[in-house]
């Protein structure tokens, strides 16, 4: 059973979802944070931003980076993914689930 996606897109990860092993370094970026920093959310912070992006480096591949980058623009393409059938977009999501949970527990403050 598929958990409600919390706060859209992985700011609440997001997404979502303190970080011992991931330091507040400057980052030098990604897609996930190039999004991130783009999108209207409040909480669209540097900091925020490059946390998650840390937490995508360590989770996803380049591809499926640049693939969850777009659901900053546009959920309704993570809900689409969420629904199919296919096997290729349901490995994607539970990929996708393992990052949004890693970055709530490394980036919730």
């Amino acid at each position: 059973m598929r958990q409600k996606m919390k706060k859209p897109v992985l700011l609440a990860t997001l997404a979502v979802v303190s970080l011992p092993l991931i330091s507040t370094v400057a980052h030098a970026g990604g897609p996930i944070q190039s999004a991130c920093l783009r999108s209207d959310r409040p909480g669209a912070t540097r900091t925020m931003c490059g946390c998650i992006q840390q937490a995508a480096d360590q989770t996803l591949s380049n591809a499926d980076q640049r693939r969850a980058a777009t659901f900053f623009k546009d959920p309704d393409k993570a809900h689409k993914v969420w629904l199919s059938k296919s096997d290729r977009d349901d490995e994607f999501w539970e990929r996708y689930k393992n990052f949004g949970a890693t970055a709530e527990a490394f980036c919730a403050g």
